[in-house]
Order: C-alpha cells, then structure tokens, then sequence
C-alpha cells in the first residue's frame, strides 16, 4: 500500500499523485471518467482535483461538467468519505472573478454539482490582483466557518500577493492557504522556482503542481515526426521545438531506461521529489494511461538521476 503524503499544515493526507479531472465531460466522457476514476482508486488513489469551469471551453458545454461527473461517481460509489476533492472558483462563465459574493454562490453551486456539503481543497483558480486579500480571504474563511471548506489554496498567484494573503490570515486569525497549485513541469520550471518556491518553502505550503506532464510532452509521446491525436497536441509540440525539450527528453529515455520505466513515471517522479512539492496533477483520458501515472508512487530516483534531470532541464 503507498504510503500517503501529509498535505502542508493541513489534516488532509493524499497519494502521491492528485487525479486531474479536467478531460472528465471533455475528452472523456462519463463512462470513461468513471472508468479512469475507479481505477486510479483502486490503485490507492484518494486526492481528485477539479475546477468549476472544467470544462467551460468546450463546444457545447457550459462549465461545471467535470464536477458534475465527478459528483454523479461519489453518488454511485458511496465513496465521499474517502476521495480527497480539490476544486477552484473564478473561472466559471457565470461565477467569474473573486469578490466576496462570487466566492461563496460557486461554492454553493460548486457543492451542488458534486452531491456533498463540503469541499476538502478549495483554490483560488487565478488571483484577482484588483481585489484586496482581506475580501478574498474573509469570504474563504467564512466558508470554512460555515463547514462548506475544510481547506484553502492559492493557484496561479505572486509571490507579493500569496505573502499578502498569509500574513492576513495570520494576523487576522483567519482561514490560512495551505496549498499552492503551481505551473511547473521538467521544461516549466521559471514561474514556480524562486519566490514563490521559497515562499512556500518558509510557510509550510504544499505545491500541487499542474501541467506535470507539459500538456503529454513529458510522456515521451511527442517525438521529431511522429503525428499525435490529442487534444493539446499542439501544446506539447511546441516543447519539441526547443534546446531545453530536446535535453529533458533525452536525460529522460536515459533514466527511464535503468529503471524499466515510462518517460512519464520518471517526469512525476523528478517533480514529486522537488522541494515543497506533495502530489503532481496529470489527468487521464483512458485507463491505459493511469499505470504511468500511478507509478510514481514506487519509483525512487537516486540522487545522480535527479541530478541529471535537473540539470537538462536548467
């Protein structure tokens, strides 16, 4: 059994790898999504992570399709008690921004298309620069308050306004961020390292990252001439084009190759070992794609193969 991993200063504790639901009603259907979701359990997964817009970019859909599947298998399973259910706010058509109001009618609309009365991570999707912290914050914690959160988490923030939010908190004694949902991959590394990395590191935070597997490009999938049917083919290819893709792949196959292991086991399992970092995100359209995915959870690299990666991919 793989051992689960503490979330920041939270109660929460999640396998190693958090499921991304963003294909679920997008190319995933509800079958499929079910299909992925019972497999990545079975497995000893526990810690699913949607949004509210999910997946509001699709033709025909209107946001909120990932949480409604997503909602409709807790039903089904009778599981609640044992998923670990990460969502965001700010995204959604009719729920956009993050002032005080918007905040707490997605909740509410978010905890209706799941089919339960709380959420266990609740992020703010991208930050609203223009309103203050302390509003954003007040409504987050009244939502803890009102038992509708356990948690809160900051994705796709600067480190001025993360340090804002913490000290606010802090001061306040208010609902504090415990987690951080960071872009930051093997060929992504210049957004999260640094300031916010150090941030999170001196806070306590978990970082959750997304965008793990670079769109699919850290799959090995994407390689000179070979043609891929994918949705976000485009943006993996675009890695491809590049000095630091060429050498992140080529330390990879290496790597891969001692240990008998997918290019994308050892991707996660680069990331899973970075400082701060509790559970990469990658999300799977068919359950053929969740062995890789789940292999991180057993494999260890050594010292010199982190070395090495984190040295092609500078």
């Amino acid at each position: 059994m793989t051992s689960l991993r503490k979330l920041g200063p939270s109660d929460l504790e999640v396998f190693p790898l958090a499921l991304g639901g963003n294909v679920f009603g997008w190319t995933a259907d509800e079958a499929q999504s079910f299909a992925v979701l019972d497999a990545y359990t079975a497995a000893g997964g526990n810690f699913v992570d949607t949004a509210d817009a999910y997946s509001a970019w699709a033709e025909g859909n209107r946001g909120g399709e990932s949480e409604t599947i997503l909602g409709r298998w807790l039903g089904k399973r009778g599981n609640r008690s044992d998923v670990v259910i990460a969502t965001k706010v700010s995204q959604h058509p009719e729920f956009r921004g993050l002032n005080a109001a918007t905040i707490k009618a997605a909740a509410d609309a978010s905890l209706t298309r799941l089919g339960t009365d709380y959420i266990d991570l609740y992020y703010t999707h991208f930050d609203q620069p223009d309103v203050p912290v302390e509003e954003i914050i007040g409504a987050l914690d009244e939502l803890v308050r009102a038992g509708k959160v356990r948690h809160i988490a900051a994705s796709n923030i600067s480190a001025e306004r993360l340090r804002a939010s913490l000290e606010f908190s802090e001061k306040e004694g208010l609902a504090r961020y415990v987690a951080l949902q960071p872009h930051y991959n093997l060929v992504s590394r210049d957004t999260y390292e640094g300031g916010l990395q150090d941030l999170a590191e001196r806070s306590g935070l978990a970082a959750v990252p997304y965008y793990a597997l670079a769109s699919g490009f850290l799959t090995g999938k994407y390689r000179p001439g070979a043609e891929v049917d994918s949705a976000r083919a485009q943006g993996a290819a675009a890695h491809l084009a590049t000095e630091r893709g060429q050498k992140v792949l080529t330390a990879l196959d290496e790597v891969a190759r001692a240990h008998g292991a997918p290019v994308a086991t050892v991707a996660l399992a680069w990331l899973a070992a970075r400082p701060t970092v509790t559970a990469p995100i990658a999300s799977a359209r068919t359950v053929e794609q969740l062995p890789a995915l789940l292999g991180v959870a057993d494999l260890e690299l050594t010292p010199e193969e982190l070395a090495r990666l984190t040295e092609a991919s500078a």
